[in-house]
């Protein structure tokens, strides 16, 4: 396939996140240059070039800054360098440049409601104590009970747990994840310059704009009131205005400010935040003084049924243009169960966080089904995510050892959750048994690869023309070059019962078929590409996505 030339990102318009696919690297996973056994810089760079061939805008590495590791380089000690493991500030800097050079921008994480309690800053709130300063900067609080022996209050962790860890010193510190990950005090003025600085700390090295980490988890209610659950909701507010801890108010002043540095700085520096909300509150994060995108969590999680998916992707595209935002579009990522594994279950939404091993999925339906939802999401407009290894169609990988699994979930549930290892497992490049290219022969992949695999390397994938990789590239290449597929331009058309029919601009249409039996395509179409083989009488089998141009 012949690949639209690229250009440096810095003659690229400002306003390129509103119609961008960037492409999630799972820096761990993604290609080990070093022998260690660890995705790295090095392995990354090496690849930039087949990234840029994909036809990606842009990809967003997730944390490589100095950590312990307790929850995958979420848990951070240090902002403003790059974790020995993946190597070093030089080499991070060497990629940015790269990647420009190969068209590509460079979105880093950044993890603002917590640190590791590795980090300086906690170590010195510990060797302090009560009523310190440097205990200021996190959320200490004394117990209750006459000795203070119990937690401030009734809340949960995200991986399981209560949200408070004792000190030796008998007061208590939050964390809303890992004890390891203790929550930062957002109503210290400290906290607040401490960041902003770190976010130009990495924009002056050239970084094109941060995912947020727990955007909406960042500032709690001072007086830390009882929630009165017995089981808690990972990352949701469950419904409850006014929550403790969950997308406060608070927030957007934070944004706000964070919103005025990005725009200090040429080229289209971004934000994107990860925040789960309830309907209808994604847009007061997306205002014009506030961030650019957010992930539509909606839309991952929906079900793939054509009533739902047209009800999430409506309440998506009405609720952010009341702010000028674009809606964006993904299908999986490192958190959740991958979407061909979730496409092969009766139920096709995400269900309770973690909690899907142990179905049964069909791989060649989950497959077929991943490959329409593909051309869906791409054609809708705005933005979109790709995560790391769907166009090869990788599936979860659910049978990985116990002794293998390193996600704090599997500790923190009492080894009743196994976690989210099963969609971080490194890529397969090429070969025919591990590591699959992933490393140099012999290396021992951090987590293991399956031994079937060989069918899903890149070098597979690309020698099949009807691979998912060809159809991923030939997707972006007309999203790229196709002029209807650039604009903002969206209207539905009737179709038959358990579709969806839509038409970008002058005379692209997409249609999905999500019922039970074939339906005829459009009259006066001619179809530009197909998620799978028409039926012989040119209409759209089952579980099949087709993009179409008016004759």
């Amino acid at each position: 396939m012949d690949i639209p030339e690229r250009r440096n990102v810095v003659d690229a318009n400002e306003s390129w996140w509103r119609n961008a696919v960037i492409y999630q690297v799972y820096i761990r996973s993604f290609a080990d240059g070093n022998g260690d056994g660890v995705g790295d810089v090095t392995g990354l760079r090496s690849r930039l070039r087949y990234l840029a061939d994909l036809g990606v805008d842009a990809i967003w590495i997730n944390p490589w800054y100095p950590s312990p590791l307790a929850d995958g380089g979420y848990d951070v000690s240090d902002f403003r360098d790059v974790h020995p493991v993946y190597g070093t500030l030089g080499e991070a800097e060497q990629l940015i440049a790269e990647a420009h050079e190969a068209g590509l921008r460079v979105i880093l994480d950044i993890v603002p409601n917590h640190t590791s309690d590795q980090h300086p800053w906690f170590q010195q709130a510990l060797a302090a104590g009560p009523g310190s300063p440097e205990r200021e900067r996190y959320v200490f609080r004394e117990g209750r009970g006459p000795d203070g022996s119990l937690p401030p209050n009734d809340w949960h962790a995200a991986f399981g747990g209560p949200t408070w860890t004792r000190t030796e010193d008998g007061q208590w510190y939050l964390h809303l994840f890992a004890p390891a990950q203790p929550d930062l005090n957002w109503d210290n003025p400290a906290v607040r310059d401490e960041f902003e600085s770190i976010l130009r700390f990495w924009f002056d090295r050239g970084v094109d704009g941060f995912r947020i980490d727990v955007a909406h988890g960042m500032v709690k209610d001072p007086a830390l009131p009882d929630l009165g659950m017995s089981e808690f909701s990972v990352l949701a507010a469950e419904g409850q205005e006014d929550h403790p801890h969950w997308d406060r108010e608070g927030v957007h002043d934070i944004f706000r400010g964070w919103r005025a540095i990005a725009d200090d700085y040429p080229g289209g520096r971004v934000f994107v935040a990860e925040a789960h909300v309830r309907p209808g509150r994604l847009a007061a994060y997306l205002r014009k003084d506030e961030l650019h995108t957010a992930f539509n969590f909606d839309f991952l999680k929906c079900p793939l049924e054509s009533t739902e998916l047209r009800k999430v992707i409506d309440r998506s595209i009405t609720d952010l243009a009341t702010v000028g935002a674009p809606a964006t579009w993904v299908l999986s990522n490192h958190d959740e169960t991958r979407h061909v594994t979730r496409y092969g279950r009766v139920y096709t939404g995400v269900t309770t966080p973690m909690r899907d091993q142990g179905h049964p999925s069909d791989h060649v339906l989950g497959t077929r089904r991943a490959r329409a939802a593909a051309l869906l999401t791409l054609a809708l407009p705005g933005g979109a995510y790709i995560y790391q290894g769907e166009e090869l169609g990788l599936p979860e990988v659910e049978d990985l050892p116990e002794t293998a699994l390193q996600d704090p979930t599997w500790e923190r549930s009492g080894h009743t959750l196994r976690g989210r290892d099963g969609c971080r497992v490194p890529l397969p490049w090429s070969g025919d048994a591990p590591p699959f290219g992933f490393g140099e022969p012999g290396t021992t992949p951090w987590l293991p690869q399956p031994r079937d695999w060989k069918s899903y390397t890149v070098d597979s994938n690309q020698a099949d023309p009807a691979s998912m990789l060809h159809l991923y590239r030939a997707a972006l290449r007309l999203r790229r070059t196709n002029a209807a597929l650039r604009t903002e331009d969206f209207r539905w058309h009737d179709g038959p019962d358990g579709t969806l029919l839509f038409e970008r601009g002058d005379g692209l249409l997409c249609m999905i078929n999500l019922s039970y039996r074939p339906v005829p395509l459009p009259g006066g179409c001619s179809p530009l590409l197909v998620s799978g083989p028409l039926d012989g009488d040119g209409s759209l089998p089952p579980d099949t996505a087709a993009w179409l141009q008016r004759c």
